[in-house]
This record gives C-alpha cells, structure tokens and sequence, in this order.
C-alpha cells in the first residue's frame, strides 16, 4: 500500500496526527493527536460534570426518578457556556481531522517519490 494512502487511512478513520507518527513526522503527528485527545477530554469532563450536577438535583429533589424528570433536570442545567465549549470543541476535532488528512497524503506522496534503498 502506498504511504499517501496508508496515511490518509490512519489519520481519518482512526485518529487524527497517527498517519503521520506512521510516516515519521512525530512532531506533527504528536500535536495533532494531543490538540484532539484535549478536546475530547474536555468534553468528557465537561458532560461528566454536568451529569454529576443533575444528578445530585435529581436526588435531592426526591420523588421518582423518571424520563420526565431527567428531561426537565437536562433542560435546566444546559447553558449557552457548555455549548459554545461544546461546539468549539467539535470544531476544532473537525478542523484537526482534515488537517491531519491531507497532511498525511501530502507527506505520503513526499515519501513515495523518494527513491526505496
């Protein structure tokens, strides 16, 4: 398999910056995954955060705990922060998907032009 598409590969359908860590450009590869893993874990945090809180008003409110009441629970608690973190977030895992796409392809091509010892 050629290195362009092996990289494209890599990088799109399993993690942005890995086709390029296979085609030996570790620096870039490293940022791109790294920008990737901190935006999801910002969201992990963020959502994990916001369930605890509903959580605890769902518990402390008493009473049954039905579909209803979790909807209600979610309503509250969402604000205009989360979602501008939550769609900046996406954003820029988007943003770093495409980069680390055609980065890969063009380093691919870069390196199957190189002559093979």
């Amino acid at each position: 398999m050629k290195n362009a598409v092996k990289g494209v590969l890599l990088s799109g359908l399993v993690l942005p910056g890995l086709g390029q860590i296979v085609l030996k450009s570790y620096k870039r590869g490293a940022t791109l995954i790294l920008v990737v893993l901190g935006a999801i874990g910002a969201i992990v945090i963020r959502a994990a955060g916001q369930a605890l809180a509903i959580l605890e008003k769902i518990e402390s409110e008493g009473g049954p705990v039905d579909e209803e009441t979790i909807t209600q629970a979610v309503n509250q608690a969402a604000s205009s922060g989360d979602q501008l973190l939550y769609t900046l977030s996406f954003l820029l895992i988007a943003i770093c998907w495409v980069i680390g796409m055609v980065d890969a392809y063009l380093t691919g091509i870069k390196a199957d032009r190189q002559p093979q010892p």
